[in-house]
Parts: C-alpha cells; sequence; structure tokens
C-alpha cells in the first residue's frame, strides 16, 4: 500500500512541476534558464541525499571507462523531456501536455522492451500489448478531439489561441510532446541499468541531473538568453521547487521498482500523472486556466489506463 502511494504521489506531482516551472519560465523569460535552475536545485537536493546515504558522489575511473557512453546520458533526454513540457504548457494545456507524452512514452516502451533496449529485459511485442497501445490511442484522440470542440464552442480557451497558433501548428507541438515522452522512457530505461552498474538508486539519480545541469548550463551560455525578470511583480514562492518535485520523481521511481516490477511501477505513475492533471485544469492550480473536468475526459483518461494496464501487465 505504501509502494502505491508513493507512486501515485510522484505521479501527481509530474504535471504540477510542469505548471511550476512554466510559472518559473514566465517570471525568467526563458525555458532554458527555467529549467537549469530547477535542475540545479534537484542536483543539489540529490547530492545532499547521496553524500548521507553513501558518503561520496565520485565515480572510478575504471567504471567510466568500462561502461558505454549512453550510460551517463540519461540527464540530457530528462532536459530534453522537462524543456519540452515547460515549452508545450502553455500551447497545450495541463491535459495535453500530460497525454502527449503519455503516448511517446508508450511506444518508445514497446521498442525498447521488444529489442531488449540499454540492457533492458526482453519482452516480445504481442497481440495485448499492441491492443493496450491502441487503447491509449483511442483515448488520446478522443481527449484531443474534445479539446478541439470545446475550444471552437468557446467553452475552454487554451492559451495557443492568444498566441494565434494554427490547427497544424497545434499538431506540431502535440507531436513534439509524444516525442518528450519518447526521450523519458529513454531516460528511464537508462537510469535504471545505471543505478544497477553504480549499486545505488540515490547515486544513479544524482549522475542523471547533474549530467543535465551541466548539459543545460552549457545551452545557456550558448544561447546566451535574455533575463527579463520582473521586479514589482507578484512571484510565487513554489515556482523555485520544481527541481525538488522533480528530484523525488526520480527518486520514487527508482524505490518503486525493486517492490512493484516496472509494469504495475509505471501503471501507477501513470495513473497518478493523470490525476494530476485532471486536478490541475478543475481547480486551477498554480495559476493555471480552470478548466472543469467533463466525464468524457474521465471516460478517454480509463480508456487510455485500461491500455497502459494491458501492455504492462498482461
Amino acid at each position: 500500500m505504501l509502494a502505491v502511494m508513493i507512486g501515485l504521489l510522484i505521479g501527481i506531482g509530474l504535471p504540477m512541476q510542469t505548471s511550476i516551472n512554466s510559472r518559473l519560465r514566465q517570471s525568467l523569460g526563458s525555458p532554458f534558464l527555467a529549467s537549469l535552475i530547477s535542475f540545479a536545485l534537484g542536483t543539489v537536493f540529490l547530492a545532499a541525499i547521496t553524500l548521507i546515504g553513501q558518503h561520496t558522489l565520485l565515480i572510478s575511473a575504471v567504471l567510466l571507462r568500462q561502461q558505454p557512453i549512453w550510460l551517463w546520458l540519461g540527464g540530457i533526454f530528462g532536459v530534453i523531456y522537462l524543456t519540452g513540457n515547460i515549452l508545450l504548457f502553455p500551447k497545450l494545456g495541463s491535459v495535453q501536455t500530460v497525454i502527449m507524452p503519455v503516448l511517446g512514452q508508450i511506444i518508445a516502451g514497446l521498442l525498447i522492451d521488444n529489442y531488449g533496449l540499454f540492457y533492458s529485459l526482453a519482452t516480445p511485442l504481442s497481440v495485448s500489448r499492441l491492443l493496450g497501445a491502441l487503447l491509449v490511442l483511442l483515448g488520446i484522440v478522443g481527449a484531443v478531439g474534445l479539446d478541439d470542440w470545446l475550444a471552437q464552442r468557446g467553452k475552454k480557451i487554451h492559451q495557443e489561441a492568444v498566441v494565434a497558433t494554427t490547427h497544424g501548428g497545434l499538431w506540431l507541438w502535440r507531436l513534439l510532446g509524444v516525442l518528450a515522452g519518447m526521450f523519458s522512457a529513454t531516460q528511464t530505461a537508462i537510469n535504471g541499468h545505471l543505478g544497477q552498474v553504480l549499486g545505488s538508486t540515490m547515486q544513479a539519480a544524482f549522475i542523471s541531473f547533474f549530467v543535465g545541469t551541466v548539459a543545460l548550463l552549457i545551452v545557456v551560455l550558448i544561447l546566451r538568453p535574455k533575463f527579463q525578470f520582473k521586479k514589482g511583480q507578484s512571484q510565487p514562492w513554489w515556482m523555485w521547487i520544481g527541481g525538488l518535485i522533480g528530484a523525488f520523481y526520480v527518486l520514487g521511481n527508482v524505490y518503486l521498482v525493486p517492490l512493484v516490477g516496472t509494469g504495475l511501477a509505471v501503471v501507477i505513475v501513470l495513473v497518478g500523472l493523470m490525476v494530476g492533471s485532471l486536478l490541475i485544469d478543475q481547480f486551477g492550480w498554480l495559476e493555471s486556466r480552470q478548466n472543469p473536468v467533463t466525464r468524457v475526459q474521465l471516460l478517454n483518461l480509463a480508456v487510455m489506463v485500461a491500455g497502459v494496464m494491458l501492455i504492462r501487465l498482461v
């Protein structure tokens, strides 16, 4: 029961992290600066936790030489996923910003499992897994179609309409969301193997965040985004804690897998993630636009959950 509660909580926290980082981006004027601050805070937190548990942050040079280079790149994929979500949120809203990456996670997860990529346990593609993927796709198409219909009816105003995004451009953003989800699933697989190699989940999470922070720092130094912090404007304290939520998300996933297995852990977290996105829309948390949840949305999400369960549990 404790594992289920942890999985649901970290899943609910993920769309909240996206909302928080989007608010930070609004204040700073740059998604890259917002991502850098988020990753840096998460890295400091995980460094402290790792030092308490492992008493060191260092890795042996022999281990670095023996392992493939991709083993240390999970943090870069995390950067792509996090920054992608920050960019997507004002274009798609909280629900679609969650739903589209979920589709990408499912696609990448099927490929990784089928071919045993990144030293994952190979699980051949089966009829039930394909059926599950179709159910997820059906739920996504239903949710996206409902959002479009509500926008046209004027019952739900998307922030992308404010910036005059065309319908074709909207689908481009959705595709980018799917790609971001694929990077997220790849990061999960890489970090899972990294934890086994290091024999420490905390150190694996720290390395992932540290690599992501360095990558973002390089991007910021190259692009030199303009810092646009607006003085005199109300700046909520919570816009700085996105990195801590992200750190708990990584640690929670690493904690869950040995207890309940990868499949069930993914299902629990995804359910929490979907619930979190609906809660944000329903109550307008974290300065998000309030969009009451409909029965059709709940039905579509139930279909998606059923598809995920078929893919991961059957």
